[in-house]
């Protein structure tokens, strides 16, 4: 598992002036990824700090690299994450230790201040290619609390706390930050009725996630140990998994969600690498009484650091409030190390475990990540249980499922005693009308 090093040095200050400013989400401990543009000009790979981008591209040239350095620097100048991430982690993490360096020497400043690019002025898209992607359900709360309105004497199958649950899901329709989507259409079968109608989703809910990507694939028929899974995972970021409640209470049986789920997913810009993570690690163990994972998904340091300490956010802003200039209302809180119940590692391990071939840019999503408390609950579904106590918003309005014009935004971040804080940065979209017929 990642050390922490020089990078993530408390002391450690940056040239970039905003990166030193409070409660910024990119210090220079942190230093994500992402994939920018500015106007018309090519899209770039970049790693953010403070409010400015390093170009990647402008830095490789510029920049007082050596050999390696040249090297590694190479496919993100080419713009191609993804072969960046196939190099591996100790390649990971010697850029990481090159770009930390450079963005504190005050001697390279010259060099690379010409490099930044302002991230207000740039707009975004996904980070990296998508291949495949798998949603997974790894939030007991969530389950619990979906469960219990349906199957209140049984909330969780019996499977649950043997298996990651997991389906795969649709790399299509991932979108950018800020892409905005028109609300679905589905079979509907409403309650006494004869048989379903194709129609809007009038429930569509928000699931908030992390994104899990990986950079390191495996070959086909061959499983990736647990203790060696971290090192096929590059980095996280932030995911809404959009879900028509609707659409998806007629559908997902026999075979689980289908277009209930693959009309979008929005993905944050920023992968946030596990190597800036590493400050923030907590031990991992279940409840007392749950049974212990099969031999595959236990490990000592899974149990000792495998849990992250991320803390998340849900913020709602309506048509209304935007147009009378009130901000978006935070509707709920919760954390990725209290909500999962399979870590990072443990998904990996799954998910080949049968031989499945991961490749770089696949993209896991956790599933939502709802806290222990009503309030905590990471979709509209639980918060307003099920539609029957809508929540109220500081406009007056009230909401049991996402309207057309809402704007959510979610957003996390780590910070604890000794470390540097670091954030995710925005993930965030709003919703159109349904397309004509």
């Amino acid at each position: 598992m990642q050390a922490v090093d020089a990078t993530h040095d408390p002391e450690l200050r940056s040239w970039v002036e905003s990166a030193q400013a409070p409660g910024t989400d990119f210090p220079i401990q942190n230093l994500p990824f992402g994939r920018v543009r500015r106007g018309a000009q090519p899209w770039r790979i970049g790693v953010a700090i403070g409010d400015q981008v390093l170009d990647l591209r402008l830095a490789a040239e510029r920049g007082s690299w050596n050999d390696t350095q040249r090297a590694l620097l190479r496919p993100l100048a080419a713009g191609d994450l993804n072969a960046f991430m196939a190099l591996g982690a100790a390649a990971w993490r010697a850029l990481r230790a090159a770009l930390s360096h450079a963005l504190a020497d005050r001697a390279a400043q010259p060099l690379l201040a010409p490099c930044l690019l302002p991230q207000a002025q740039l707009d975004y898209d996904v980070p990296c290619a998508i291949g495949d992607y798998t949603d997974f359900y790894v939030g007991i709360h969530h389950a619990t609390a979906v469960g219990k309105l349906f199957r209140p004497d049984a909330p969780l199958l019996p499977n649950y706390k043997w298996v990651p649950i997991g389906y795969h899901g649709r790399a299509s329709t991932i979108l950018p930050s800020a892409r905005p989507f028109a609300r679905p259409r589905g079979q509907i079968k409403h309650a006494g009725a004869e048989a379903p109608v194709l129609q809007p989703s009038a429930r569509l809910d928000y699931e908030l996630e992390i994104g899990i990507v990986i950079g390191v694939g495996n070959p086909p028929g061959q499983s990736i140990a647990l203790a060696r899974a971290e090192e096929h995972v590059f980095g996280l970021a932030l995911f809404n998994d959009w879900s028509a409640r609707d659409v998806q209470a007629w559908e997902y049986q026999p075979l689980g969600p289908f277009l209930a789920k693959n009309f979008a997913s929005t993905l944050s810009p920023w992968i946030v690498t596990l190597d800036a993570l590493a400050p923030f690690r907590r031990a991992f163990s279940r409840p007392p009484g749950d049974p212990p994972p099969l031999p595959y998904l236990q490990g000592a340091d899974n149990s000792a650091r495998g849990a992250f300490d991320v803390q998340l956010e849900v913020w709602l802003q309506s048509a209304a409030m935007r147009d009378a200039g009130l901000p978006p209302h935070c509707v709920s809180r919760s954390n990725f190390a209290d909500a999962a119940y399979w870590t990072v590692a443990q998904l990996v391990a799954h998910h080949t475990v049968g031989g499945c071939a991961l490749r770089p840019g696949d993209l896991f999503g956790s599933g939502t990540l709802s806290g222990p408390a009503p309030e905590q609950a990471g979709s509209l579904l639980e918060l307003a249980q099920g539609g029957r106590q809508p929540i109220t918003l500081p406009s007056g309005e009230r909401r049991s499922f996402v309207a057309d014009g809402d704007t959510v935004t979610l957003r996390g971040f780590c910070q604890r005693p000794g470390a540097v804080r670091i954030g995710f940065g925005a993930c965030s979209a709003t919703v159109l009308p349904a397309a004509a017929d």
